[in-house]
């Protein structure tokens, strides 16, 4: 008898670590402007709580992902950067958790394809000098 799941939820419902938070990124990277916690709630599905919401959306500010602007007796929220933007910031946190960043960016470069390995040729060319001697 399998007793590992005692919590009463679903596990095939749980979610990955981060997928709240990309969901969330999504929901206001779609948004028409700064929107409302329960904007979010509401676009994001799922059921999730509305704290959860709050609490994902607070560590996004935390992090630098989001911005919030008081509106009355609340907030509205913003994402700080376009999709690119965004899709971008997930990359470099997945980078930055890593232990041996020249090993993660060489098996992703090895990944490419031809075609996405000249544009990185090409976008690193243009980049200008970050001042390091």
């Amino acid at each position: 008898m399998d007793v590992q799941n005692t919590g009463g939820a679903d596990p095939s419902r749980r979610r990955a670590q981060g997928e709240l938070e990309a969901q969330v990124l999504s929901a206001l990277g779609r948004a028409p402007g700064p929107v409302t916690a329960g904007w979010v709630q509401e676009h994001i599905g799922g059921g999730i709580a509305y704290t959860t919401v709050m609490t994902i959306l607070t560590r996004l500010q935390a992090k630098g992902a989001v911005a919030r602007e008081r509106v009355g007796r609340s907030f509205q929220w913003t994402p700080v950067a376009d999709e690119a933007g965004l899709a971008a910031w997930r990359m470099r946190r997945v980078l930055d958790a890593e232990s041996d960043r020249q090993a993660v960016l060489a098996s992703f470069v090895t990944t490419l394809s031809p075609r996405d390995e000249q544009l990185l040729r090409e976008l690193l060319a243009q980049a200008p000098e970050d001042g390091e001697d």
